[in-house]
């Protein structure tokens, strides 16, 4: 629908209910506003929860006692230290996907970030940095709690939304005043609040004939330049979103070395690190040699999900390089193992001992 078409209809509706002409006018003249960035018109706290279908108390619950809506786990990171993950519980997680695909997605972000856009892949940032002179990496420290709720309801404000509802969507999407890690609405979201800095960032580097993307907290840039000049430029931008760069995974690689972009060699051409590539040969090795079970028995391996875990990291690798003939039998295995413990899973269901 047209915002003529939703005018009349509006017009309509709201003759028969008793609106007075200037109301009508203040409500069309503010969804006019919406209607031209392409976002759903959202009047007040009720019609939002109509819109989403669950109750005005609910939505009012969720925004000023978040921490109620969500629950909290660790995941090991890398480095072996741990990442907390707070993920909303089903009912709020509908409620963001909504305002994910809805709202957010409707916003264009910068070309520059490869992230959390729906139709890109890893490989559209690794492309840019094949084969380069330099490559330096930078990392955003604590990149989504950094961003506070302020930012995410200007953010709905700049959308036209009105301060009541813009406030309501931000605190649907935060927690304790910031980002949460593990929120649908998250990744989209700081795509959307980085955007200025991108621009800023990639302007300079036009001047300076840098290759530059960003994917997620980590930010790529490659070509023949001055690393310590653009280090101060980049920190000064970041700065002034509240973001500061982790000087501890600051990075710069030439030619003689591995250059690396997100975890991926680009040197010649996109390929994932040998030490994980290795790791996983060795665990198909023996999954296949003693058996699966056998394997995780004598790697004291507890994790529920391991069978999924080794078939996204093998999946991780064939998106990189899809015609890997080595990976793709190693995936059959897998996939034969999953198919195997699927119809076990089953026959347990159907005829318990």
């Amino acid at each position: 629908m047209d915002f003529n078409h939703y005018k009349e209809a509006f017009i309509k509706e709201s003759r028969k209910i008793g609106f007075s002409l200037p109301n009508i006018q203040r409500c069309l003249d503010y969804a006019e506003i919406l209607f031209s960035h392409q976002v759903p018109v959202i009047y007040n706290p009720s019609h939002l929860s109509a819109i989403v279908g669950y109750k005005k108390e609910y939505l009012k619950k969720a925004s000023l006692f978040p921490n109620y809506f969500y629950r909290d786990f660790e995941v090991l990171k890398k480095n072996g230290s741990k990442r907390l993950i707070s993920e909303p519980l089903p009912s709020l997680k509908e409620i963001q996907i909504w305002i994910l695909r809805n709202i957010l997605y409707k916003v264009p972000i910068s070309p520059f970030a490869k992230a959390y856009k729906p139709t890109v892949t890893l490989l559209e940032n690794l492309r840019f940095h094949k084969n380069q002179p330099k490559i330096f990496t930078l990392d955003l420290e604590n990149f989504f709690p950094s961003i506070s709720v302020e930012v995410v309801e200007a953010e709905f404000l700049e959308l036209g939304y009105s301060k009541i509802v813009s406030k309501l969507l931000s605190r649907l999407c935060t927690r304790n005043g910031n980002l949460p890690q593990g929120a649908p609405t998250s990744p989209y979201l700081s795509n959307l609040i980085f955007k200025q800095a991108d621009t800023e960032i990639a302007s300079y580097c036009k001047d300076y004939k840098i290759r530059y993307t960003r994917y997620a907290d980590d930010m790529s840039f490659s070509g023949d330049f001055d690393h310590e000049e653009l280090l101060k430029k980049v920190t000064k931008t970041v700065e002034k979103l509240n973001l500061h760069i982790n000087a501890k995974k600051t990075k710069l690689m030439t030619p003689n070395m591995r250059q690396t972009v997100t975890g991926v060699v680009v040197n010649q051409k996109p390929q994932v690190i040998f030490h994980k590539r290795n790791e996983l040969r060795q665990a198909l090795y023996y999954i296949q040699k003693f058996g699966f079970e056998e394997h995780k028995i004598f790697k004291k391996i507890n994790q529920n999900n391991y069978l999924e875990h080794l078939l996204g990291k093998i999946n991780f690798v064939l998106q990189i390089n899809p015609k890997d003939a080595e990976f793709i039998k190693y995936k059959a295995v897998l996939f034969d193992l999953k198919h195997k413990q699927d119809l076990r899973a089953i026959e347990n269901e159907l005829f318990p001992i």
